[in-house]
């Protein structure tokens, strides 16, 4: 059976949440802090460009990533309030090119300060990963 390139990319996730980046791995607290980590660094990043709503958003994500990561609404609009309740990015009311209202989020300064933070730290940790699976 052919698995996708989506299920492929979740269990290398798994492979670093579980024996990776978790010291123990029956935290499940510590596993979800660390995905959703890395859903809100994706999130910020594609906010860098400018302002979208949450289907942009997802969009952009999936564009990006060459159709590998779908990030579906379940996950996506708890990261959105989450990020919006810490100060990291903020939401208005508009419409959008089809004419419905959306909430359209963008970057704070402190969510520009976050990006640069965690995308420094994520470089760091996935060159690290790369080195020790190729062997280098």
């Amino acid at each position: 059976m052919h698995r996708s390139a989506n299920d492929q990319y979740l269990d290398i996730l798994q492979y670093i949440v579980e024996y990776l980046g978790m010291p123990d791995r029956t935290d499940k607290r510590q596993q979800a802090a660390l995905l959703q980590g890395m859903l809100d660094l994706l999130i910020l990043r594609t906010l860098e460009v400018g302002p979208l709503h949450g289907w942009g958003i997802s969009k952009s994500i999936r564009q990006m990533s060459h159709h590998v990561l779908n990030i579906n609404q379940g996950s996506l609009y708890p990261a959105l309030y989450r990020l919006e309740a810490a100060g990291l990015i903020e939401g208005k009311w508009d419409t959008t090119s089809e004419g419905r209202d959306a909430k359209f989020y963008s970057l704070t300064r402190a969510g520009r300060k976050q990006l640069k933070n965690e995308n420094d730290y994520w470089l760091l940790f996935s060159k690290a990963v790369n080195d020790v699976l190729n062997g280098t």
